[in-house]
């Protein structure tokens, strides 16, 4: 658990999220493919990495490194925060952007595996120099290989290649194949597992394979899952039901059924990011909607916070401006601190749960646990919220208004008949309208990326074009100003007929050595 201090002009409010642990990216670099995945890859993390970078409230991503992989690997960004570093992010896509596209060369089978090895030496030699208090944060690494490659193959590689090397300190090692096609619906850009691949033989650690379809929606979901609060050191919600209510699922008619879950965003604060129309109201307090259930859940780490199922409501009594707040998601917990059979017995009735309820047609309402200390002489304030059910293995849960909260309003009666020649004029209008059976969001844009790129824009002509940047790499006279790495980087195997091209990040630094305080963003950087 990483603590994250918020302020605001009210009490002070201490948030827990559990952060990502840092990340390591590998971009396997094949001709000709790359002319296909360039744009849409660097686009995707530029997108990425402009909300990454401009989130308030507690850092939901901490360290981040790029190697890229080519004829040899090659350091783009040594191991730095990505907080407010959009900056230094953006120049390293730049040099993503840059990379030949044409052309061939001789691959190196050893180039991947180490990529892998530097930057698993790199990560440990920063965790090493880092205060104590960070340190705690960055004990595994997640790398991510993305690749253009068969999926398959490349894991057979990294399991020859890896089989000697100590992956202790790798959480998890996954590889991502970019997909030939297209895809056909954009709102199925969900990455894809793929079933038929066992675990890796590498001990201790297993080999992920995804498949992610080249475009730039599907490889902006991919990242943007890097946001997401998905510790598994412990369940964060306690579902609560009533046995009188649901005796045909609970076996013990006189015990209350707990259901233990975790809790997931739906989707982004727009108060969580500067500039935005939600957001510009509230600059001043950067929890933004983390003031409801999820900054109670994360609160509540001693003893698991509650939701009380107090009754069921008809799916169609329930009025939509009656609710408010961000909507949160429900799973079943896979916390790791469960054994097996608690963990199968409890995502059984939170399916027989989700089933019940769609065939019933219900909604639960369910009161949270009570806001304030409970050591105050003060009766503390109760929140409620409705959950409902989806054909999903989820509950979604929304924060319902109570009678303090209500304002008066009158609803006048719609009449029956309506003046005909005004029908008439509004009909032709509706006719004129496309419409669509679904509201895919996917596929609205509001233009918030290049909104918070611009924030982070520096004056023009810092950098060359990219014709004349290519000019000026042939002939040596430009200089990239990447951070140098903190330890020696591992020998590259020469290409015979070619000369060495190692930028400032791939020399050796055996001879001196940098303190993680000289990772962070050159004021004077591109």
């Amino acid at each position: 658990m990483h603590p994250g201090q918020t302020t605001s002009k009210g009490p002070s409010t201490h948030i827990q999220i559990d952060q990502q642990p840092p990340r390591l990216l590998i971009v396997h670099i094949a001709l000709p493919s790359w002319a296909d995945i360039c744009a849409n890859l660097c686009e995707a993390l530029q997108n990425f990495f402009s909300l990454a970078c401009s989130l308030m409230g507690p850092s939901r991503m901490s360290l981040f490194s790029l190697y890229m992989v080519q004829d040899q690997h090659e350091c783009i960004l040594p191991f730095a925060q990505v907080k407010g570093n959009f900056a230094r992010l953006q120049a390293c896509i730049s040099e993503l952007r840059m990379l030949r596209r044409e052309g061939c060369f001789r691959s190196q089978g050893t180039s991947l595996r180490l990529a892998v090895e530097d930057g698993l030496q790199q990560f440990k030699q920063y965790s090493r120099h880092v205060a104590t208090s960070a340190a705690l944060a960055y004990t595994s690494l997640e790398i991510t290989i993305l690749t253009s490659q068969p999926g398959k193959e490349v894991i057979r590689q990294l399991e020859e290649g890896l089989k000697d090397t100590d992956l202790v300190r790798v959480r998890r090692l996954q590889v991502v194949e970019i997909a030939k096609g297209i895809l056909e619906h954009m709102d199925s850009a969900s990455p894809v597992e793929d079933p038929s691949i066992d675990e890796s033989s590498i001990p201790g650690t297993d080999i992920d394979l995804q498949t992610v379809d080249n475009d730039i929606v599907s490889m902006e979901i991919f990242f943007k899952a890097w946001l997401h609060n998905s510790g598994t050191d412990q369940e964060q919600i306690h579902l609560l039901l009533s046995s009188q209510c649901f005796s045909n699922i609970s076996r013990a008619r006189d015990n209350p059924m707990c259901l233990k879950c975790d809790l997931q965003e739906r989707l982004l604060s727009p108060s969580l990011l500067p500039g935005t129309a939600d957001g510009s109201l509230r600059m001043d307090d950067p929890k933004g909607d983390f003031s409801t259930l999820y900054q109670m859940a994360s609160q509540s780490s001693a003893s698991r916070y509650k939701l009380q199922v107090i009754k069921a409501l008809k799916s169609s009594g329930l009025c939509e401006s009656l609710t408010y707040g961000l909507p949160f998601i429900l799973r079943p917990t896979s916390c790791w601190q469960l054994d097996w059979d608690e963990l199968e017995t409890n995502q059984q009735h939170f399916h027989a749960l989700c089933h019940s309820l769609l065939k019933r047609e219900w909604l639960l309402l369910a009161k949270g646990e009570p806001l304030g200390p409970r050591h105050s002489q003060r009766i503390p304030a109760s929140t409620f919220y409705v959950i409902m059910p989806s054909r999903s293995l989820t509950l979604l849960v929304k924060a319902v208004a109570t009678r303090e909260l209500m304002l008066p309003s009158t609803f006048p009666l719609l009449a029956e008949d309506p003046c005909d020649d005004s029908l008439k004029i509004v009909e032709r209008m509706l006719d004129s309208l496309e419409l669509e059976s679904t509201y895919n969001p996917l596929q609205v844009q509001s233009h918030l990326y290049s909104h918070l790129s611009s924030n982070y824009a520096k004056p023009q002509g810092r950098l060359h074009p990219h014709w004349e940047s290519r000019a000026l790499r042939k002939t040596g006279q430009l200089q990239t100003n990447r951070a140098r790495a903190t330890v020696a980087p591992l020998p590259v195997t020469p290409v015979p007929g070619r000369a060495s091209k190692m930028p400032a990040a791939g020399k050796s630094s055996s001879d001196t050595f940098f303190l993680p305080s000289e990772w962070e963003e050159d004021p004077s950087g591109p």
